[in-house]
């Protein structure tokens, strides 16, 4: 009985919880919330939209199907309160879409939500600034939950996963990637993808002289002495695993 009593005083508490995070969103419901949901599969965006609507009595919730439509949206100065950022879609793989928003808007709350819940990937998109890690198989009142709490400037991952890290040589990498700007984020994505720097240049639209210096910088940044050994670094960034950068 004692057993049964305590736990039906933690689903209580946490029905109580869920009720006043809930209750919060629906108290700004004078506010008109501008969500935009970058996942490059249509139904998932169309049941993520359907699981957001039921926070809000006013909101707008945008869509992007590529990284490219996501930079669009953003440059044409919509006033966005939160992303729902998928880590692989097209013109982006991995951390690089994450890093990219991260540096080129610091202040738009971004929410990772993808189907990989590896602790380790988690650990990274919060150290590289995420607002909340959420995964796919989450489901729809804790999903509400989740970006409830984000939209009320907390964090949000899950419960089970320790974000506690103990290896210092990770730590030194993920602080130098860090300190790339958004620029440097995509032309250390472009190398990876073989491009020369004729090809960055007309990308970007900006001189040779001007990927060049960004290339320098980025070795600099990466403490690597070659475009090569860049490349390999920004390919297992894509790739969604972990580049082990020389000691500096």
């Amino acid at each position: 009985m004692a057993e049964w009593t305590a736990a039906g005083e933690r689903q209580y508490d946490e029905m109580r919880a869920f009720a006043r995070l809930i209750g919060a969103a629906k108290l700004n419901d004078a506010h008109f919330h501008h969500l935009l949901i970058a996942d490059d599969h249509p139904l998932f965006r169309g049941a993520l939209r359907e699981a957001v609507n039921g926070l809000f009595k006013r909101a707008d919730i945008g869509e992007a199907g590529t990284f490219e439509e996501v930079t669009d949206l953003l440059e044409r100065g919509g006033d966005i309160d939160l992303i729902l950022l998928d880590l692989r879609m097209p013109g982006v793989r991995g951390f690089s879409g994450l890093m990219y928003l991260r540096a080129q808007y610091p202040s738009l709350p971004i929410v990772v939500v993808s189907a990989n819940d590896d602790p380790a990937v988690i650990r990274r998109c919060m150290e590289f600034g995420a607002s909340g890690f959420i995964p796919k198989t989450l489901g729809v009142e804790a999903l509400r939950q989740a970006i409830a709490r984000v939209l009320q400037g907390e964090v949000w991952t899950p419960p089970d996963v320790d974000l506690a890290r103990d290896d210092d040589a990770e730590s030194a990498a993920i602080a130098r990637l860090a300190t790339l700007t958004p620029q440097q984020v995509r032309v250390l994505m472009m190398l990876s993808g073989g491009l020369l720097n004729k090809q960055i240049a007309h990308e970007l639209g900006v001189s040779e002289a001007t990927v060049k210096a960004h290339v320098s910088a980025i070795l600099q940044k990466l403490g690597v002495d070659s475009r090569t050994q860049a490349v390999i670094a920004a390919g297992k960034i894509e790739a969604g695993q972990w580049p082990h950068l020389p000691a500096r």
